[in-house]
């Protein structure tokens, strides 16, 4: 069964959207390193997107270091050799941020703490209070 509160965006909305550019990979590699642009480095606009208004919200709010402050999703993938599949690697990771402001949070069902829960609570602060008058009276025999 799916889950009611995911709703799908059609990727195909999206897609002339994002800038993709090839960009040399970092790290070793070897002598194909340093002449072939295999590593992705996706750009996408969030306020310029077509994305409906409430997700667009929910993405800016998202505690996420590739999305700058000024609302651009930047992801660079560089984990595979090839090109094509370094963009599919890309476009998933975009996909999933997305995916995951598109859930809607779940609706909070308000609780009141239980009778013993209570009890438990007002024994601390009074076994507490009562440590503290201890050391009161310990401070002031000493004193004398």
């Amino acid at each position: 069964m799916e889950n009611p509160r995911k709703i799908t965006i059609p990727i195909s909305a999206i897609e002339n959207e994002i800038e993709i550019k090839a960009i040399r990979a970092q790290g070793s590699g070897g002598q194909n390193v340093n002449k072939v642009s295999t590593a992705i480095h996706l750009r996408f606009d969030i306020a310029a997107s077509s994305l409906p208004d409430i997700y667009k919200e929910r993405l800016l709010k998202l505690n996420d270091q590739r999305i700058t402050r000024e609302g651009v999703v930047v992801i660079k993938a560089q984990q595979y050799r090839s090109q094509e599949k370094n963009r599919e690697d890309a476009l998933r990771r975009l996909y999933e941020l997305i995916g995951r402001a598109a859930e809607s949070p779940p609706n909070r069902k308000p609780t009141q703490p239980t009778r013993s829960s209570q009890k438990k609570r007002l024994d601390s602060k009074t076994q507490r209070g009562q440590l503290k008058i201890m050391r009161k009276k310990f401070l002031s025999e000493q004193l004398s």
